[in-house]
């Protein structure tokens, strides 16, 4: 069931949903980024918070079809929710450690990751938003809509049960929340830490913006290569998610070894460690957008870099996140020149207790208006 909805998903999305939801990544920018880069004091940005609230406003806007308006109310409900689902509490980790090394235990106990109140939140969102919708005749160009319209249009997924859209468009939000706003957090750090590698993206960015008059269009950012490479080895060094959790569905002989994976076996790979292994990555502590080129990225040895998963379980939101984080830096670079902030703590210390990868303390840089 999960491959049939996710490859529809995924071709629904690929056909053009991104650029439809265009301004709604725009709208989450226009003026408020600004506002908040220009009247942050002295002492520097916040740029972790601030990026959390374009992107959940990004994200509400293109998953559920609503206005969240961070950065005016963050402690409306959706806010508290949102970020709820990323803090991580003694009982959390209590769950999640039950659910991952003793799973039938938790099946039999019905122990659940995310707290119920979490849950009922959101699927009375989806709830109310598709029979408002059913009964107004209303469509809106969002993954929800998406969802709605696999559900009504195609038979062979039929049998698709509404808390499985409700799971769907709750996955995609969590894909393209966190792991954006962090991609984008630790990707200005470094360009502070590498102030070439910033004026090189810097001049690609105006050079591009200059032959699409100044605007920012899919076009224009589809012509930027250097700003994927930048994007890449951002999360090569910092994948949004540092481990991955499967199981395998047949045994499988490990090649070169005695080693047989059984079939139902759940297995951790460790994204952060298999991006920073020097065998796959020479110098893996230097951030070197070069190893992404055209020219270089072939290189990568397949499955040693995979920060949204790989496979029919790989991120469904993969074009959502990559799309909202190009847009986000290159508004910001076009306009700002970026610096660390003296709240910034270099090296920098990682959360502990935490599912996303994240800076105690968060990401704080000075921003210079250009």
């Amino acid at each position: 069931m999960w491959e049939t909805i996710a490859d529809q998903i995924l071709v629904d999305v690929g056909k053009g949903w991104a650029v439809k939801t265009f301004s709604a990544y725009k709208s989450g920018l226009d003026g408020i980024i600004y506002n908040t880069i220009s009247s942050s004091a002295s002492g520097g940005l916040w740029v972790s918070h601030t990026l959390e609230c374009y992107t959940m406003d990004v994200i509400g806007s293109c998953a559920f079809g609503i206005d969240c308006n961070s950065f005016t109310d963050p402690f409306s409900d959706f806010c508290k929710y949102s970020k709820k689902i990323f803090q991580l509490s003694r009982i959390k980790r209590l769950r999640a450690l039950i659910i991952n090394i003793f799973p039938y235990l938790g099946k039999a106990l019905r122990v659940k990751l995310m707290p119920r109140d979490v849950t009922k939140f959101f699927l009375n969102i989806v709830t109310h938003s598709v029979k408002h919708r059913r009964e107004n005749g209303i469509v809106r160009n969002d993954f929800l809509q998406v969802l709605m319209e696999l559900v009504d249009n195609n038979k062979d997924i039929d049998s698709i049960s509404f808390s499985e859209m409700v799971a769907q468009v709750y996955v995609f939000f969590i894909a393209g929340f966190e792991t954006s706003s962090a991609t984008m957090s630790f990707c200005l750090m470094e360009l502070c830490l590498n102030p070439e590698v910033q004026e090189k993206l810097r001049e690609e960015v105006n050079l591009i913006l200059n032959k699409h008059n100044g605007t920012i269009t899919y076009e224009s950012l589809k012509e930027m290569t250097y700003m994927d490479a930048v994007i890449n080895e951002t999360l090569r060094k910092y994948p949004p998610v540092p481990v991955l959790n499967r199981r395998c569905i047949q045994d499988y002989h490990l090649h070169n070894s005695d080693i047989i994976i059984r079939k139902g076996i759940k297995i951790t790979i460790p994204l952060i460690a298999l991006h920073n292994d020097p065998e796959y990555f020479p110098n893996p502590e230097k951030f070197d957008p070069n190893r992404f080129t055209v020219e270089n990225k072939h290189l990568i040895i397949p499955f040693t870099y995979m920060p949204f998963g790989d496979g029919p379980r790989a991120c469904i939101g993969i074009r959502f996140g990559i799309m909202q984080t190009k847009i986000g830096l290159v508004t910001m670079l076009r306009d700002y020149k970026f610096s660390l902030s003296e709240k910034m703590k270099i090296p920098i210390k990682f959360k502990l207790h935490s599912f996303m990868t994240a800076v105690e303390g968060g990401v704080w840089l000075n921003a210079t208006k250009i």
